[in-house]
């Protein structure tokens, strides 16, 4: 089970901190991801977080955003700063057993998304 929260409306520049709970099935061997879609596009990959700590990012989520785990409560964060119009999108948590993967197909456990719109 993952659940996200955290989303709302925001200002240009402003900034916010998505959070994902999850389930203890969610070993400490999966990798864990946000995605995110906005109307009439794909989905797409935002940031990574591996079993071993490594972090990957999207090129528009470099410098601004930033993914980590909380272990002690199984909560997955994303701070993102400096946010633009072009990142409202519904944004999803996701987690998959094994390595980090861009592709959202590999993910097999998926929230329900949190809506992020930026103005």
């Amino acid at each position: 089970q993952l659940v996200e929260s955290g989303g709302g409306s925001v200002q240009a520049g402003g900034s916010l901190r998505l959070s994902c709970a999850f389930s203890g099935y969610i070993y400490s061997t999966y990798t864990m991801g946000w995605f995110r879609q906005a109307p009439g596009k794909e989905r797409e990959g935002v940031a990574t977080l591996g079993s071993d700590g490594k972090t990957t990012y999207a090129n528009f989520a470099k410098g601004r955003f930033t993914i980590s785990k909380d272990r002690s409560n199984n909560t997955l964060h994303l701070h993102m700063n400096s946010l633009k119009p072009e990142d409202t999108a519904m944004y999803y948590c996701a987690a998959r057993p094994g390595p980090c993967a861009w592709q959202s197909g590999a993910y097999m456990s998926w929230g329900q998304g949190t809506q992020v719109t930026v103005s």
